[in-house]
């Protein structure tokens, strides 16, 4: 399926600033991007790098005043994320070298903090893939997904205290766990389809079966195409827009995923 995917973020910037950037997918597995557009407002030089995760991140520095961010994409997704029960836990000895970062305790995912908790509900689950399922099913049962709610990033020992939570504390709690357990588990941020309200939203996948699998405590299945747009160990390595200096105020925020029945067209070049 394709997916058309736009985001706008204006700010009100009191002095010159520093920005790293988060916010331009790039092709991946089951994940083909064949048209984008980037436009900041005031246009500004920009330095595009691509970090330790594989994410392509942008350092800008806007001077005083508005600012304006409009980013757009057109990308060919899964209509829906694989399901895999049953699919076997990997014996650390026999990971790849690239999932070992992610069975760390890690700044919002303190993993060593949940080795009862992650042993617990799932005592009764196979090694792996259904391992993950009911860290999951535990998350549902014992949080509300609360869009909107959290202005703050939290940990995911401190989410765990609470009823009322939002995607992203939801992942950090399953990441955790699954950590705990001895199971990679990554962070990513993107767009999904018909997610309601509409946002940038937040997931986790688990390295189980000798592959990546998606995880998604806040919806109650694995349908709805996504765009990933970055990975990482938790909120710290995958935030959207980090400035540097006095706060900023982000004034406006939207988004927006609309499916499109034909791939886009390719404009004729004279």
């Amino acid at each position: 399926m394709w997916l058309h995917a736009t985001s706008s973020l204006e700010f009100s910037i009191s002095q010159e600033t520093p920005f790293l950037l988060m916010l331009r997918p790039r092709s991946r597995r089951q994940q083909w991007i064949s048209r984008e557009q980037y436009l900041l407002t005031p246009s500004v030089p920009v330095m595009e790098f691509t970090d330790t995760f594989g994410n392509l991140c942008q350092r800008v520095v806007v001077p005083a005043g508005p600012l304006t961010i409009q980013t757009a994409v057109d990308a060919e997704v899964p209509d829906g994320s694989d399901t895999a029960p049953g699919a076997p836990f990997v014996e650390v000895q026999n990971l790849p070298n690239e999932t070992l970062p992610f069975l760390h305790p890690s700044r919002y995912c303190e993993s060593d903090r949940f080795m009862t908790l992650a042993y617990q509900v799932t005592a009764s689950a196979a090694h792996g893939y259904d391992q993950c399922a009911a860290i999951v099913n535990y998350i549902r049962d014992s949080k509300v997904y609360a869009p909107g709610l959290g202005t703050e990033i939290i940990s995911a020992y401190e989410a765990d205290q609470r009823t009322h939570i939002v995607c992203r504390d939801m992942a950090h709690i399953g990441i955790a766990c699954c950590r705990a357990l001895s199971i990679p588990a990554r962070m990513v941020v993107g767009y999904l389809e018909s997610l309601d309200p509409m946002d940038l939203h937040a997931w986790f996948e688990a390295y189980v079966g000798g592959r990546w699998y998606t995880f998604d405590p806040t919806q109650a299945d694995k349908s709805g195409g996504r765009i990933a747009i970055a990975y990482g160990r938790d909120a710290a390595d995958v935030a959207i827009y980090t400035q540097f200096g006095p706060p900023v105020e982000l004034l406006n925020m939207a988004v927006s995923v609309t499916r499109k029945n034909n791939p886009p067209s390719i404009e004729a070049v004279n």
